[in-house]
């Protein structure tokens, strides 16, 4: 039986890069597809991206979105000092929602998805892969089980293939990603997961708070950090 035939959403953070590695095992991957929307960490994510698919031998494509920084408010597309710097109890607090509101960019999943559906009808692909997970669909619905249905739904209307969004950690939390990134090879040493674009994670905004908690529970911290040491 044919492997069906997917677009991966890789914006090299681990759960869309635990996502790839699935995809790469389970489907054939057509397209990882990697958003420049003018993010502060947009270059250290794409070349994140390309080093993962070129070691999974997948082709990339980095699509430019200047329109989506324009009508954009959020601290991702702003200077690194409007980015909020929550404490790391505080990632599960009511606090929470003050910072995912920080950085919610307008519709960017639904605008991925909707551009990532294009491919995969032009491509004939069955599957568009994305790196959703429970612990942030807390604060952020567009990573939600909730939106993924109701994006299905938008499809099977909206296409004339109707591709299915996938994500294979959707239910899962950072810990539980880290954990079956490891245990099935994801390229988690190549990583990029922090907010701001230097060459090194900053470790104090939202996200590499998030990531650097995972890594510590699921005991792979020390292994990170030994993979960009060696780096330099």
């Amino acid at each position: 039986m044919a492997r069906p035939r997917s677009i991966v959403l890789l914006s090299a953070g681990l759960d869309s890069a635990v996502n790839l590695q699935r995809a790469h095992d389970e489907t054939h991957v057509v397209r990882a597809l990697t958003f420049d929307y003018g993010q502060l960490a947009a270059a250290p994510e794409i070349a994140a991206a390309h080093a993962m698919c070129k070691r999974l031998r997948v082709r990339s494509l980095v699509v430019r979105l200047p329109w989506l920084k324009r009508i954009s408010k959020s601290a991702l597309t702003a200077d690194e000092d409007a980015l909020p710097q929550p404490r790391q109890g505080g990632l599960d607090s009511a606090a929470a929602q003050e910072t995912a509101r920080a950085v919610w960019v307008p519709n960017r999943n639904g605008v991925f998805i909707a551009i990532a559906a294009g491919f995969a009808e032009a491509l004939d692909c069955d599957l568009i892969v994305a790196g959703f997970n429970a612990e942030e669909a807390a604060t952020f619905p567009d990573n939600s089980s909730q939106f993924v249905r109701a994006a299905n739904r938008c499809l099977r209307l909206s296409t004339l293939r109707h591709p299915q969004v996938l994500s294979y950690t959707q239910h899962l939390d950072k810990v539980a990603i880290v954990r079956l990134g490891r245990e099935i090879g994801a390229p988690l040493d190549l990583v990029w997961s922090c907010y701001r674009g230097g060459g090194e994670h900053c470790w104090r905004c939202e996200s590499c708070l998030r990531l650097k908690r995972a890594l510590a529970a699921a005991d792979a911290w020390s292994w990170f950090r030994r993979c960009w040491v060696g780096r330099d």
